[in-house]
Parts: structure tokens; sequence; C-alpha cells
């Protein structure tokens, strides 16, 4: 299928004239590039609240913020929400419209993870915080009003990563209980190689060079020990069995098109209640433009539909 009308002229306007690709930048001006990117979504939609606090982590405490939907009830589901942008961008603030629609949308409560960035913090310290939030928010649950017994977690791109890499942590660990996992356009494998990586290299909106910088960035002196092990890329793990229910987003025009599908097929030869959706037309990124493109409010729907799954 070829791209979506409204994404092809969004590129166009965004690519169109001169621009400095990502991987070209200093960090600073990519992480003000994409808030100032966030900032043109609009202020995002009313919830019930908006709550401000921190979690206990392994070296400090770790800023969350946590939202309520307008069909507040009491022990609300949880959803606990890793944002994307390589481990080395992005924000609660980057991604503070997409978890208000996204609590609206299915009636949870959404917790996003303000988890430490690269290169500052390089790998382990934003699985680090991913999953010590994630089992404080769990320990947590009743002095918060929520639903101890259906807490999943999510994220999109490098969020999706940490999601699926905190999944597999508490299946081994012996916790937190997890009832599902949401994967936006995850990063599963450090294999840019793939054919979607060769078709998708360039020209739609994340390349594969950019892709090389944010690996590079996060791995740090050990890139090929940290790209082998399995917090960075669940995809190597010997075995998905025993993890919670997932739902596995993918774009038709995004480098990690291939890797998320792959993980969502292991997913189920594993015996996991696993679904992909891949949404032609698309490029990654896609699912926070709700107010400009209808499949980004079709995947939405699908989102929340999939969370009401299982609550």
């Amino acid at each position: 299928m070829p791209l979506d009308p409204h994404v092809k002229r969004w590129l166009d306007e965004v690519y169109g004239g001169p621009f400095t690709p990502m991987h070209e930048m200093t960090i600073d001006q990519a992480r003000r590039q994409m808030q100032a990117a966030s900032d043109l979504l609009g202020p995002g939609e009313e919830v019930a609240s908006v709550e401000n606090i921190a979690a206990d982590g392994p070296h400090g405490s770790i800023p969350v913020r946590i939202y309520r939907p307008r069909s507040q009830h009491d022990r609300l589901p949880l959803l606990v929400y890793f944002h994307g942008g390589g481990w080395v961008l992005g924000s609660i603030a980057t991604h503070d419209a997409y978890c208000r629609a996204l609590a609206n949308a299915s009636g949870w409560a959404v917790a996003s993870v303000d988890y430490r960035l690269a290169p500052e913090h390089p790998f382990p310290a934003a699985f680090d915080d991913s999953y010590a939030a994630a089992a404080w928010l769990a320990d947590s649950a009743d002095r918060l009003n929520l639903d101890e017994r259906t807490i999943a977690v999510g994220g999109d791109s490098a969020g999706g990563n940490l999601a699926a890499a905190v999944a597999l942590a508490a299946r081994d660990r012996g916790g937190p209980r997890l009832a599902g996992q949401l994967l936006i356009y995850p990063i599963t494998d450090y294999d840019l190689q793939r054919p979607s990586y060769i078709a998708n290299a360039d020209g739609y909106h994340l390349t594969r060079e950019t892709m090389r910088w944010f690996w590079q960035l996060y791995c740090g002196d050990n890139f090929a020990r940290v790209a082998d092990d399995l917090r960075a890329s669940p995809l190597r793990a010997e075995s998905l069995a025993e993890l919670p229910p997932a739902f596995v987003l993918t774009a038709e025009f995004d480098p990690l098109l291939d890797e998320g599908a792959a993980y969502a097929a292991k997913l189920s030869a594993s015996g996991v209640e696993a679904r992909h959706k891949r949404y032609d037309g698309m490029i990654h990124g896609f699912v926070r433009r709700t107010a400009e493109w209808s499949v980004a409010r079709e995947a939405l729907r699908d989102a929340a539909e999939f969370l009401r799954s299982l609550s």
C-alpha cells in the first residue's frame, strides 16, 4: 500500500526543504526538536486528574505522572507507560497528550515513567528505572487506589522495548504480576540488516542512521555485549513463554516493522496470547497524531480495546 496521503503531505512539509538529520544534531538540539514537535500536537484532552509522584528507584526517585480517565471509578486498572525517543529523547511532557488520550479511551489509569536517558545514563539505567517504577507502582497500587490485580506495561518505540524487557524481567524475577503488554512499534533487537531497515532506511521520518545513533548512545562503551543483552534485545530471549498477553502495533513504512512482527510471532510460538496489527500507509511515530490522522485514532481505539479486554 502507498503512503497515506496525510502522512505524505506531512513528510513533504517537514522534510521537503533543508533540514538537519537527527543523528547529526547535538543531544540537546534533538531533545529540543522532539519537545517542540510534541508541543505542536496540542495540550491534549481533559482527564479526571493528573498527579505527579515519585517512585523509588535504584539510584534515586523516578518521576511518574498518573492520569486518571474522565470515566474514573475506584480501583482503576493501571497501564505503566514508557515513552519513546530512542532511550535518548522524550519525557513525560512529550507524551502527555497521548497518555491523556489513552487513559480516556481505555478507562484505565496511565502512569507515565520519566526514566533516565542516555548518553548521560547509558544502559541499563533506563531499564532499571522502568522495572523499578513498575514494581513500585504494583506495590503501591492499594495506596494509590489502583487495582493491583490488573497492571499492564506499555510503550512506544524505545518505550515498547522497555515494556517488553520489563515483562521478561517480571517473569524471571517473580514479579510484579502483569496482566498484559502494549507494544507500539517496539525496538526488540539490535539488527539493522532486517528487510524493513533496508526498505525504510531513509525518507520515512525515523531513519536507519538515527536508529544506529540511538543504539550507540544507549549501549555506550560496551556495545557488543549490551546489544546482545535481553534487557536491550528481548527478541533474543531463548523463550517468551509465560509472558502476559500482548498487542503489538507496527507501521508499514517503519524500519522497526520486522522486529515488531518477529516479536509478536515469537510470543505466539511460545504459547502467549499475542495479536499483531500492521497499520498500512503509516510511519514510525504515527500513533500520537490522533488529532490529525484517522489511522492514529484507529490505533488508539485498538489499544484501548486491548486494555479493556484485560480487565
